[in-house]
């Protein structure tokens, strides 16, 4: 099993550069920054886990943060975890994803998902009722954008004729596409359009159960990458008896030393898992 962490990249906390460098330094595997363009001063949609942190609403652009970390480094994966595509144009999305991958030399992994703020997604032009449809259409769109010289698409949320667009990425047909939550539907969306699943750890109780249910259902190997770990080397033997591809735990985000005693401590729960 790999190991990785999560990152909001916050102005005014650790450059998302430097923390990229530091963790790749330290031997961990991937880095995935979370995204979110704003947070309504509504506030109308719940916050699912109490009270909302403000590096929700004071991160960098994912892709400029993403751009940041990989001219910093060049052996580390770095991911999206999530992109909102609910909110992004999918046109100038792809050709942010393939740019990244570009640049980076194929060390790119798409997270996606619709989100849970309705009034970010409306603020964005998208009805929340039909945001799972809509983040169908748009993924399956980019697919064919980066897949195609000039490329086509015709659905109902999205629509677009004979478009040239590059670069392409470095990986073919395109980044490892990821999908994101632990609702009730997760894994028919896995299935229809991405090649793994990224649930967090500890918002499903029966997390371990639904990956070996996607294994059963699947007829193509489907990774499974998990956010969200805690310092807890139990449940790392048990996301690796699950077959987990990667387990990635969020550092906070703040200055320097209190991501490295974020850092220590994960990595004081890893050695403790692969010592046995």
């Amino acid at each position: 099993m790999e190991f990785g962490v999560g990152y909001f990249p916050t102005h005014d906390g650790m450059h998302p550069g430097e923390v990229a460098r530091l963790v790749e330094d330290r031997g961990q595997n991937a880095l995935f920054f979370a995204e979110h363009s704003h947070i309504p001063a509504s506030r109308e949609s719940p916050y699912p886990f109490g009270e909302m942190p403000p590096k929700y609403w004071h991160c960098y652009d994912l892709f400029v943060a993403l751009t940041a970390a990989v001219t910093a480094t060049s052996r580390l994966r770095v991911g999206s975890g999530i992109c909102l595509v609910v909110q992004r144009d999918p046109i100038h999305t792809a050709k942010a994803v393939a740019s990244i991958d570009h640049l980076s030399g194929g060390r790119f992994e798409f997270g996606v998902g619709a989100g849970w703020n309705r009034e970010e997604m409306r603020n964005h032009g998208t009805d929340p009722k039909v945001r799972m449809a809509v983040m169908a259409e748009r993924v399956e769109a980019m697919k064919e954008i980066w897949a195609r010289h000039e490329a086509s698409y015709t659905g109902r949320y999205v629509d677009f004729d004979r478009i040239w667009c590059y670069p392409k990425p470095a990986q073919w047909p395109h980044p490892p596409i990821l999908v994101g939550g632990t609702g009730p539907t997760v894994l028919d969306r896995v299935l229809a359009f991405g090649d793994g699943w990224l649930p967090n750890w500890g918002e499903d109780a029966a997390l371990l159960d639904r990956i070996a249910g996607l294994r059963t259902r699947a007829e193509r190997p489907v990774q499974v990458q998990v956010l969200s770990v805690p310092n807890d080397p139990k449940v790392l033997e048990r996301l690796a008896a699950a077959g987990v591809r990667r387990a990635m735990h969020w550092l906070p985000s703040g200055p320097e030393g209190v991501v490295h005693r974020a850092l220590d401590a994960w990595e004081t729960a890893i050695g403790t898992f692969t010592k046995g």
